[in-house]
């Protein structure tokens, strides 16, 4: 299951800094703005003990972990919905992820320039915001040009409804408010994505803040508008100092967690970042598990065990007979696949069973 979350901000606000830490690349991280044009990409490995403990257990050939793909997409200027700067392109490379981290600086640092020159993290909050915004509204504006007329002339249900959607999303985004405050049925749940507004997608506020006020963050005054700002819009916030970061993506495994004790850090904020983005997307895991292989597969939270099986290869959901399935606790209680089916843990479950967070699946299919 491909999941993308875009990093986006103004320039020069640590976007780049954060993907080398993310994916400890070594992209260009100038101090300029527009250092990044083509948006990288780079992949996370989940960080999650279960897979660990799981290994230690059934001592496979190979591991195979969930992952996360980031996109770092060029920074955005005020009038990139009307396309200055790099505006059409950055709003382009926006459509094609699933959630956002739209990342603050919340650092003072007069050697690294800032497009406004001044340090202001809800100016810049809502600089991005807006251009989404009028981006969404220019979307909507030009759909409801095309099915007003039909839904007033041939009063077509379809039309109408549609016709209610786009007067509701308008309204919305007329009082310049993101449409994923809104809630929607699924009939319109469903209309919405053939849209690609992107005020929909979920976001996560990533702080970007100083050395020193990352282990002080109550003491941020610019951590603590963000965070203040996030909760108007039941938004997430996740402070990290991209500078210490880049430099944790360094160091091997043992130097790394001396340097977290060091600061008093029981993790890496990225890990709380990817982990923010995981959960953020409604996503859980569900494992594979033998000697050729131990491996994590995302999943949508309330999928069947058919879909689920999908996920691992689609002919294991067109012939889908049943699932044999335990729960991760119980192996690490039980400790072999042998003890678990002497205590009767291992349940078969059919084609509406909801496959839930920790389990471990062995389809049986038929094509």
């Amino acid at each position: 299951m491909s999941l993308k979350a875009g990093i986006v901000g103004l320039p020069n606000v640590g976007k780049s800094t954060l993907f080398n830490a993310i994916t400890n690349s070594h992209i260009e991280a100038a101090n300029y703005p527009f250092a990044t044009i083509e948006p990288n990409s780079g992949i996370v490995e989940l960080k999650d003990e279960r897979v660990d403990h799981l290994v230690e257990i059934f001592a496979p050939r190979r591991v195979v972990r969930a992952t996360f793909e980031f996109i770092d997409i060029a920074g955005l200027v005020k009038g990139a919905s009307k396309g200055e700067g790099l505006g059409n392109q950055f709003l382009a490379n926006i459509r094609n992820v699933d959630a956002i981290c739209h990342v603050v600086r919340c650092f003072e640092n007069p050697d690294i320039i800032h497009v406004e020159n001044t340090i202001d993290p809800l100016r810049d909050i809502e600089t991005i915001n807006l251009e989404l915004i009028f981006a969404d509204l220019d979307t909507v504006n030009k759909r409801l040009g095309k099915v007003e007329t039909k839904a007033r002339t041939s009063k077509d249900k379809a039309s109408v409804e549609e016709c209610n959607l786009l007067t509701l999303l308008k309204s919305q985004l007329e009082k310049e408010l993101p449409l994923r405050n809104l809630e929607f049925t699924k009939e319109q749940t469903l209309l919405l994505k053939s849209y690609g507004l992107l005020t929909l997608k979920p976001v996560i506020y990533v702080a970007n803040v100083s050395e020193e006020d990352y282990l002080n963050l109550e003491n941020s005054k610019h951590y603590q508008t963000v965070v203040e700002y996030a909760k108007k819009e039941h938004a997430e916030v996740v402070a990290i100092s991209a500078a210490i970061e880049e430099e944790l993506s360094s160091l091997d495994e043992e130097d790394k967690m001396a340097y977290l004790n060091d600061l008093g850090m029981k993790e890496t904020g990225l890990n709380r970042l990817v982990s923010k983005a995981y959960s953020l997307l409604s996503l859980s895991t569900f494992f594979t598990v033998g000697q050729d292989e131990v491996r994590a597969w995302t999943f949508k939270n309330d999928m069947k065990a058919p879909q689920c099986a999908g996920i691992i290869h689609s002919d294991f959901e067109k012939g889908f007979i049943r699932a044999e399935t335990y729960r991760y606790e119980d192996i690490m209680k039980y400790r072999s696949e042998k003890a678990l089916k002497e205590a009767g843990k291992i349940r078969s479950e059919g084609k509406d069973y909801i496959v839930q967070d920790g389990d471990c699946l062995l389809i049986r299919f038929n094509v």
